[in-house]
């Protein structure tokens, strides 16, 4: 796509490079941009800026952050015996938009999948046991994708704290086998974290 500006080129080279936005969206959205007042456009980039160089993840459950803790951790009406184990920060906003849950959370940033390289030790994995390990955590909901690699992690983690005396439950599989949580209508998500079942139920069928 051949432009009279490089400096519009190179600006729907750098959109373009966003999740789901080819050549033609990123060239929609940079003319967008162009006719609006040059202050919008200044919001914006300072806010994306602002956004990078000053979000945090929490210390707790290592959901994005503006403080040390995040404001889920610190909602002293949050059950903090119920932990529900998610894969990514996205699945997090998944769930909460179900209004449903009103436990924590603990985000691992990823899944265990030895074929991309990912090993227990590269997730968030450590700083959950060592909650179960410091007591206080009556259950932990396993809420990973119904994929091989979610089943491996949720595994792995059961066999860690199989023998601390909390229950381990699985959101029920009305989220299809192989779909990513965050793509989950709000009402079937829902369902699921209510009607979970007990972990071991699960391991049994694989």
């Amino acid at each position: 796509m051949e432009m009279s500006s490089k400096l519009l080129e190179k600006a729907v080279a750098e959109i373009s490079q966003l999740p789901g936005i080819g050549k033609r969206t990123a060239l929609r959205l940079a003319l967008h941009l162009l006719k609006q007042p040059e202050e919008h456009t200044r919001l914006l980039t300072e806010s994306l800026q602002k956004m990078r160089e000053d979000i945090r993840f929490c210390n707790s459950c290592h959901n994005i952050s503006d403080t040390d803790v995040c404001l889920i951790c610190a909602n002293t009406s949050r059950d903090r015996t119920v932990i529900c184990v998610v894969e990514d920060i996205r699945d997090v906003m998944a769930i909460e938009n179900t209004s449903l849950f009103k436990g924590i959370y603990h985000v691992l940033g990823g899944k265990i999948s030895p074929i991309d390289g990912v090993g227990p030790s590269q997730l968030n994995i450590v700083t959950l046991i060592d909650k179960v390990k410091a007591g206080g955590v009556k259950e932990l909901i396993f809420a990973l994708s119904s994929t091989m690699e979610g089943d491996t992690t949720n595994f792995y983690i059961y066999r860690q704290i199989k023998d601390y005396n909390i229950i381990t439950s699985a959101i029920a599989r009305g989220i299809a086998v192989g779909d990513e949580l965050e793509f989950a209508d709000e009402v079937t998500l829902g369902r699921s974290i209510i009607h979970r079942v007990p972990f071991e139920n699960s391991i049994r069928s694989l």
